[in-house]
């Protein structure tokens, strides 16, 4: 280990024959300075961990050193043949506004005729309060009795919120992830309609209560799958900590607040328990306590502790593997998802011969040097990391024939990414309640999304009691 070109390691190799040689000492100072010895290359290491080569996330590494761009001949701007977002004009606008010519300001002595228009069309949005006002016949016969016509479902009270205007509050809220004053503010402004912040969590109360079918839907169809990405993270609740469980893939998502971050947790939740498939993870323990499933893991994070053991233990075996498995990724994606047997038996070869080259450069500890201690002798953080690699070869390397198991877990992290933009956001959240609510609603909104379905228009089918296109396509199909 080196900092600024220092070679720590042999400092303190140095420092800790000294301290044997010294027979000086007393026992209480050397014990002192052994305690000292062991806590140095611990702090040493955390100061050397950055997002490159741990699981600390960039946005707690500032100063990480950023990729620059490669330099290219292409133009700034968008590139031939790519698909555009530029507007085009369309055959029915809302408005027409004809722009005459002043006759007056024409050359005299010539004669014109009408020749057409040429068009032009502005794009802008009118944001308004619409108010609709019921009005209930009553009828009364002659001996006064009255009879008044019913009102429309929904339409309970004298003065109330429409659907419409509770949908964009909470697409504003759980999605957007505005906090509720700003959402408050938002409609004051632009519109003139008063909310009270109790109304917007009502409204988040509603979206969660009608959600209640998608979660259902959601977790069997999750069950079916070949492939869910699998990851959790700390959340803070009512300022104590709790796990955010997220269980996802392609095309679907659900998130789970629980107090608990282990099997315990995932059993309640009552997914995992269930699936048949592949399960896709960063090598949490508990995750391997479903045994009904295959498992496939993250090599994202083997790149980042290969990167680890590289720079803070010079471990020349670990960059070897590092370039072997992005290679083998590589060669996987431009054979289109996955590699014929005999090609991916040649990989795995490859990949045991690293781990066998490494062994002479990682050694396992001297079982000679047990000194009557009893288990299992500990091990470098590089010597855990290269038996891992060899003990869990399938699951390390199953991307490489099963077209369904990606090289990453980072589906399930992007899946997570937002509830952490909103506790940077928000701080925590007030409630386990307050939470489920975000969770539901979010993991619809997600699966909205991954569906072709856009944000707004999932939360109008939801206030409408609506089911999302793709949601009747898959009961149809049951």
């Amino acid at each position: 280990m080196k900092i600024s070109d220092i070679d720590v390691d042999a400092i303190i190799a140095n420092a800790r024959q000294q301290l044997k040689d010294d027979a000086s000492i007393s026992p209480s100072l050397r014990s002192t300075f052994e305690i000292l010895l062991l806590i140095i290359p611990i702090l040493l290491g955390r100061v050397n961990t950055n997002s490159r080569n741990s699981s600390k996330p960039p946005s707690q590494d500032p100063d990480r050193v950023k990729k620059e761009r490669a330099k290219s001949d292409r133009k700034p701007g968008g590139q031939q043949g790519r698909i555009g977002k530029t507007l085009q004009p369309v055959d029915d606008p809302d408005e027409i506004n004809v722009v005459k010519i002043d006759r007056r300001t024409l050359p005299k002595g010539s004669t014109y005729t009408f020749a057409g228009y040429e068009t032009r069309q502005v794009f802008d949005i009118d944001i308004s309060r619409l108010v609709t006002e019921y009005r209930a016949e009553i009828l009364e016969d002659e001996q006064g009795n009255r009879v008044t016509a019913p009102f429309p479902e929904g339409v309970k009270s004298s003065v109330q919120y429409g659907p419409v205007l509770k949908a964009h509050a909470v697409y504003l809220s759980l999605y957007q992830l505005l906090p509720y004053d700003r959402v408050r503010e938002y409609f004051e402004d632009q519109v003139g309609i008063p909310l009270s912040v109790g109304s917007l969590f009502n409204f988040n109360k509603e979206a969660f209560d009608k959600a209640a079918g998608f979660e259902a839907w959601v977790k069997h169809y999750l069950i079916q799958s070949d492939l869910v990405h699998a990851d959790e993270t700390g959340i803070n609740i009512g300022g104590k900590r709790h796990w955010l469980h997220c269980a996802s893939n392609e095309s679907l998502t659900w998130l789970a607040p629980h107090q608990q971050r282990g099997h315990d947790a995932m059993d309640e939740i009552g997914i995992l328990p269930h699936f048949n498939g592949v399960l896709c993870h960063d090598h949490w323990k508990p995750y391997y306590r479903y045994t009904g499933c295959q498992h496939a893991l993250c090599n994202a994070h083997h790149l980042r502790e290969l990167e680890r053991a590289w720079e803070q233990d010079k471990q020349a075996w670990a960059q070897r593997m590092q370039t072997l498995l992005c290679t083998m990724n590589d060669a996987v994606i431009n054979a289109g998802g996955s590699l014929p047997a005999d090609k991916a038996e040649g990989w795995r070869k490859a990949y045991r011969d690293c781990l066998k080259k490494a062994d002479l450069e990682c050694p396992p500890p001297d079982e000679a040097k047990r000194d009557g201690k009893r288990g299992r002798l500990k091990r470098t953080p590089a010597r855990n990391l290269l038996e891992r690699l060899r003990s869990f070869e399938d699951d390390v390397l199953r991307f490489l024939e099963d077209p369904n198991v990606p090289f990453t877990n980072n589906q399930g992290e992007r899946d997570i990414r937002m509830l952490k933009v909103q506790q940077k956001i928000s701080g925590c959240f007030r409630s386990l309640e307050g939470a489920h609510i975000f969770c539901r609603v979010r993991s619809y909104l997600s699966t909205a999304r991954k569906q072709g379905v856009s944000g707004s228009q999932a939360m109008a089918s939801l206030f409408k009691g609506e089911l999302l296109p793709f949601m009747n396509a898959a009961d149809d199909n049951k």
